[in-house]
């Protein structure tokens, strides 16, 4: 009898993994934030109306296209799926929880929060696990909110 069996691969050592990898996006792009604020404030100098650099522009646009770019083939490396949804809502909703981490308590928090919040997000690609993912992920925009505007 030829039977195929698929092989049932552990959640929690693809958490772990998605994790590490927030956690390594929110440090680079809290490193390049502030280097791109040190780079603000040196170009600028003394003037005392607002000053934009082309930095300052291509931030939200060259984190978020590398934020993408790690997190797909991160996800494809771990084997977890389906990566067209959990990707989009990851990077589209990080800045509310790194933002709430790094008023609250500065950039090693911003590390922390990266990678929970993917962590979270990725553990929705099970279905088994959903309502919990789903659940945490409410409440971690919750008491971003709450820290943000509150």
């Amino acid at each position: 009898m030829n039977t195929v069996r698929t092989r049932i691969r552990p959640v929690l050592p693809r958490l772990v993994g998605v994790a590490v990898t927030g956690a390594v996006l929110a440090l680079g792009a809290e490193q390049f934030r502030a280097w791109i604020d040190r780079r603000s404030s040196r170009g600028c100098g003394d003037v005392e109306s607002v000053c934009i650099t082309w930095w300052g522009l291509a931030f939200v646009p060259l984190t978020v296209l590398a934020a993408v770019a790690v997190l797909a083939t991160a996800y494809k490396a771990l084997d977890i799926g389906p990566r067209l949804v959990i990707v989009p809502p990851t990077v589209l909703l990080a800045p509310m929880p790194l933002g709430a981490a790094q008023t609250l308590a500065g950039p090693g928090a911003v590390v922390l929060a990266g990678g929970l919040w993917c962590s979270v997000l990725a553990l929705a690609a099970w279905n088994r696990h959903r309502v919990l993912a789903l659940s945490g992920a409410a409440a971690l925009l919750l008491v971003s909110l709450v820290q943000l505007y509150g």
